[in-house]
């Protein structure tokens, strides 16, 4: 076996009622129930907003600028699969473009997460029902030589990833959730959402946003008030 060269073909996927928990939460309040630090960096970003990403993670790790191992997988995820690109963050040369994703959305793929370049951006963000992150766009193609390894530890824009891991997308970025502790962050992110709608209606209809935390801290901290 080569070193880095690794080929898992399949691997256990959360229940698609525990995945299903998360549709609809916004990726904030999700990572506001994880300590505020679960989301990827900013530099990973959607091309092309078509609402929300949610899949298990179907993880790729490749050497700059190589996608020999991404042509392996596209035949490998399954239907409702994320694809996780690890491509070490690396925008010189495009992972993949139009007709790859095209492959993948044919394939049932919801999606493909790559903290790496792409390029077809034009034609990526015009695809419907179909979503893509990534680092930033590039003409320069990829190389095809390998090696890499399919379905093994990832990091993704600061964040380790794991096959079966919970991939959530929206507008303000992606978080991946271990399956082992979403039903219990499903229960606190419901919470949440009812909070914030609640506030929300006082905003509106009261114009009022009752927070006595603010005087509490600003006394704890001895500000002065004039």
């Amino acid at each position: 076996m080569a070193i880095g060269c690794k080929i898992i073909r399949d691997f256990k996927r959360p229940a698609p009622e525990l995945i299903a928990r998360f549709e609809g939460m916004p990726v904030a309040n999700i990572d506001d129930n994880m300590g505020r630090i679960a989301a990827v960096d900013a530099g990973i970003e959607p091309i092309g907003y078509k609402g929300q990403l949610l899949g298990p993670a179907f993880t790729i790790k490749v050497p700059q600028g190589d996608n020999l191992m991404f042509h392996a997988a596209m035949d490998l995820a399954k239907p409702g699969d994320v694809i996780v690109i690890d491509a070490g963050g690396f925008v010189d040369r495009a992972i993949f473009g139009e007709l790859m994703a095209t492959y993948c959305k044919a394939r049932g793929i919801k999606g493909i997460v790559c903290d790496g370049a792409i390029r077809d951006r034009e034609g990526l963000a015009n695809m419907e029902g179909f979503h893509v992150y990534a680092r930033a766009a590039i003409p320069n193609g990829p190389y095809k030589n390998g090696p890499g390894e399919i379905n093994v530890p990832v990091v993704i824009g600061g964040k380790i990833v794991n096959p079966g891991d919970i991939v959530v997308g929206d507008d303000d970025g992606v978080l991946f959730i271990d399956p082992a502790i979403a039903a219990e962050l499903a229960d606190a992110t419901e919470a949440t959402q009812d909070k914030e709608n609640s506030i929300m209606e006082h905003i509106v209809n009261d114009k009022t946003y009752i927070r006595p935390w603010v005087d509490e801290k600003l006394k704890e901290i001895g500000c002065e008030i004039i």
